[in-house]
């Protein structure tokens, strides 16, 4: 086992606060961070610290003692997972990430048209799809998934403008995918100058259902929606948000996003684990590339009723390790507490072996032994765990210590 250097990304959106404290790192930082990246992606690989190498290189030299062989056979000798902690200060781009198969013909499709990777239009950066799990750590604000149609009707109906009557009336005529698929596409597709005039339109709205009411159904929904007015006036991204779950999780809480479903992250600091991509199709609330067409084959329009994940005990009968039940095979997290008080939770736990994983601490400081070798992991810290390590047991160093554990499930 090795400690990880985990690259930050650095975007628009990102916090200079949050990802600097986590670490224990003075802020503000120089730029906003966005992403801390534990993992083998290509594009940004963590490192193995305190040597020249790469966890990427690591897996490339002997895939079957970093992954084990079931994983090397399933996943083609690849780690199937990214993990990274976001920090967004700001609204994300609204975006949805394509199915394995909307991947791999993209992708191939991009190479034959020799599209540079790095190049601006490029929408497939790799051949994989990207289903996500995010659990938060603060409390997170987040779209996610059509809301269902007639619930969406009853907001443009309390919004009250006679602009939107026409798209109300047309939802309400067809309350199902079909329709949410025509509406988006009308709206997506609209003239700049009715774009505008609509988003100006759909603030005073707003302005004036939070006025009648600031505890209403959708007064939440209302904010979120004037909030993306003012940072992105004019930007059709806004309109197709007043069609999407708006969300705000609890720490500890998390939710499941499929290929094809449409969000954006609003607010809030989280955990988030998904297949090994960085395969984004955008729609909105971004200076980025939107291809509309594309971006249609991949949406999928029914209605997503959004809920926090279900948890269970890793274990039976124990509470320390919480499995955070998400459909998918690349992977599976986990969220530990230990307490080194022992009033509150056990002192230790002990990780179960099988296929490689990622630990990052995320709160306090955990001590992990396994054979000879001991090794600290602070907070904001990410350890290494390859399939031929013997086992390896966590011990508390305070007395909240939190740790996220990615693996691979069987």
């Amino acid at each position: 086992m090795q400690l990880l250097d985990c690259p930050v990304r650095n975007y628009a959106w990102g916090s200079r606060t949050a990802l600097a404290e986590l670490r224990g790192q003075p802020g503000p930082s120089p730029h906003p961070e966005a992403e801390l990246w534990m993992g083998a992606h290509p594009a940004d690989p963590s490192r193995l610290a305190g040597s020249g190498s790469t966890l990427l290189g690591q897996i490339a030299e002997d895939p079957v003692a970093a992954l084990g062989q079931r994983v090397c056979e399933r996943f083609d000798k690849r780690l199937p997972f990214l993990m990274k902690i976001l920090a967004a200060e700001e609204p994300l781009s609204i975006q949805a990430h394509p199915s394995l198969q909307q991947a791999r013909e993209g992708f191939e499709r991009e190479n034959h048209r020799g599209i540079s990777l790095a190049a601006r239009s490029r929408n497939y950066k790799d051949d994989n799809h990207k289903p996500e799990l995010i659990v938060a750590l603060t409390p997170f604000s987040a779209m996610a998934g059509f809301r269902d149609p007639a619930s969406t009707v009853e907001l443009l109906e309390q919004l009250g403008s006679e602009r939107f009557v026409p798209y109300r009336d047309l939802l309400a005529a067809q309350p199902d995918g079909s329709g949410l698929r025509a509406l988006f596409t009308t709206w997506i597709t609209l003239p700049s100058s009715d774009v505008s005039e609509l988003v100006d339109d759909l603030a005073e709205s707003c302005v004036a259902l939070l006025a009648r009411s600031q505890r209403g159904r959708f007064a939440a929904v209302a904010r979120n929606l004037l909030q993306l007015v003012e940072r992105y006036p004019g930007d059709a991204g806004v309109l197709a948000a007043i069609l999407l779950n708006h969300i705000t999780l609890r720490p500890g809480e998390g939710i499941f996003l499929d290929a094809g479903n449409l969000h954006a992250y609003l607010h809030g600091v989280g955990v988030e684990l998904m297949a090994n991509s960085d395969n984004v199709l955008r729609g909105g609330l971004t200076p980025k590339h939107v291809d509309v067409p594309e971006l249609l084959r991949v949406v999928d329009f029914e209605p997503l009723e959004l809920a926090p994940v279900p948890l269970r005990n890793a274990e039976p009968g124990g509470t320390v390790e919480q499995v955070y039940q998400a459909p998918i095979d690349e992977f599976a997290l986990s969220r530990i507490e230990l307490d080194a008080t022992g009033l509150l939770h056990s002192v230790s736990h002990g990780l179960s072996r099988g296929g490689p994983q990622i630990i990052a601490c995320t709160r306090g400081e955990v001590i992990a032994r396994g054979g000879e070798q001991e090794v600290r992991v602070p907070a904001g810290g990410a350890l290494w765990i390859p399939d031929s390590d013997p086992e390896v047991i966590l011990h508390a160093v305070t007395a909240r210590d939190e740790v996220f554990r990615a693996v691979v499930p069987h």
